[in-house]
């Protein structure tokens, strides 16, 4: 297991700096840069074109961007690598690592919340659709599963948010806290109003997660049931609950786990989606903003952080899969 995990880190950070590279080029193939933005917004200020072309160009030499393209990524891979310095967020005026470590703490904590309800709904409701194939909850079941599969999560978000906002006058959102409790110490009363803030993101994530959770255990749970072994433990005498929670429902899990290796990036970017429409101060909002003026440091290191979890994901799924079922071996070794 030390072999396998040792190899697998060692490949995902090969992958890691080929996925920097490509990211790196792909922000900077856009038109303009961080020069352009302090151009037009001095424009649009009333500044004559001459001041803002000369400010402009200072910007554009004090942040090294008249660089050329490698010379900026070498200085960028070298400050992570060498230092752990990210890069300077021209936009926020900050180190990029402060502005990460800000947002990214808050946006996989939603997200992980996310998956927790996802997997233990989706996966509770596969086996109760499963179990009652055809019957009246079955058809509500995969009914749900569908519209969670085919609502695309910012319209849900848009029609929760109009609803709210436009329906039921409420201001609970855009923030995390309400103003009486930003700052306060955590209680009882502050954790409330956090779930006030953010439960519509916490529920639009949730449910396209808990669908296909429901959808893929169904299905799998439905094969799974007519396999021989799950025969031969019927015919033992054992209940109906245990075949199916002991012999079954393990084997059924499979896809499940295996799909743990892209479901945290699928959070995340569910989560930013409905963070980008409600305003949160997550790392959806951060990166349209920084895109959106050319801050490419702040860009580039929210997509390699997300890459990051994509690689991460897939070697615990490695890991949980060969936990869970003692006939897998990694790379064909004996165990």
């Amino acid at each position: 297991m030390v072999r396998f995990l040792s190899q697998r880190i060692a490949a995902a950070l090969v992958v890691l700096f080929f996925l920097s590279l490509v990211t790196f080029a792909i922000i900077h193939a856009r038109p303009g840069d961080y020069g352009d933005f302090v151009y037009s917004s001095l424009v649009a200020r009333g500044s004559s074109v001459v001041e803002a072309t000369r400010v402009a160009d200072a910007a554009r030499k004090e942040y090294g961007l008249d660089d050329p393209l490698p010379a900026q990524y070498l200085n960028w891979i070298t400050g992570i690598v060498t230092r752990g310095d990210f890069g300077h967020s021209f936009f926020f005026n900050r180190p990029v690592g402060d502005v990460v470590g800000e947002r990214l703490p808050r946006t996989i904590m939603l997200a992980l919340t996310c998956h927790i309800l996802a997997s233990l709904f989706g996966i509770s409701l596969g086996i109760i659709a499963a179990t009652r194939q055809y019957s009246w909850a079955d058809t509500l079941l995969s009914f749900m599963s569908f519209m969670g599969l085919t609502i695309p999560r910012f319209l849900l978000a848009i029609i929760i948010l109009y609803i709210l906002a436009f329906r039921l006058n409420s201001q609970n959102f855009g923030t995390f806290f309400s103003a009486q409790f930003s700052g306060a110490p955590w209680s009882w009363d502050k954790f409330v109003d956090l779930v006030q803030h953010v439960w519509p993101v916490v529920f639009i994530a949730t449910f396209g997660g808990l669908a296909f959770n429901m959808r893929v255990m169904r299905a799998n749970l439905l094969d799974t049931l007519n396999a021989q072994y799950v025969e031969t433990a019927r015919a033992k005498g054992l209940p109906e609950g245990a075949v199916i929670l002991k012999h079954a429902v393990p084997n059924a899990l499979h896809p499940l786990i295996a799909y743990q290796g892209v479901v945290l990036p699928y959070m995340l970017t569910g989560e930013i989606e409905v963070a980008i429409v409600f305003s949160l101060a997550t790392v959806g909002p951060a990166i349209v903003q920084s895109m959106g003026v050319g801050d490419v440091y702040v860009t580039s290191t929210f997509l390699l952080v997300l890459a990051g979890t994509l690689l991460v994901g897939n070697i615990i799924a490695d890991v949980l899969l060969s936990v869970l079922d003692p006939r897998i071996r990694i790379g064909g070794s004996r165990e």
